[in-house]
């Protein structure tokens, strides 16, 4: 398969299947547990990055109030480039979601 055969794949796969194709692609990347998760007793089992408290509404909501992904590399040094877009990737799959997440965060 070529790289333009692949593309066109890539490209016809729904935003649930693209995520997936992300995460896929970046753990053959980094060699690291990734994704994201959702545990019952963790951040009221919000999906989080793998591995942290770091919720993924809670980076959207960053990222609306303009801050960069160089300054949430830096104020999460933790977390990579890749774990960023796993969370974009995620919340571009679940909007309904991540919504109701920001909603119920936006009300406590």
């Amino acid at each position: 398969m070529t790289l333009k055969e692949l593309e066109t794949q890539l490209l016809a796969l729904t935003p649930e299947e693209k995520a997936q194709a992300i995460q896929i692609l970046t753990q053959t990347l980094t060699n690291k547990p990734l994704g994201i998760t959702k545990t019952p007793g963790i951040c009221g089992g919000d999906a989080c990055i793998a591995g942290t408290r770091i919720p993924v509404w809670g980076l959207i909501e960053s990222r609306r109030l303009n801050i960069s992904e160089a300054q949430l590399l830096d104020d999460y040094p933790h977390i990579s480039a890749a774990d960023l877009v796993n969370a974009w990737a995620y919340a571009d799959a679940h909007p309904e979601e991540i919504e109701e997440a920001i909603r119920k965060n936006q009300e406590a």
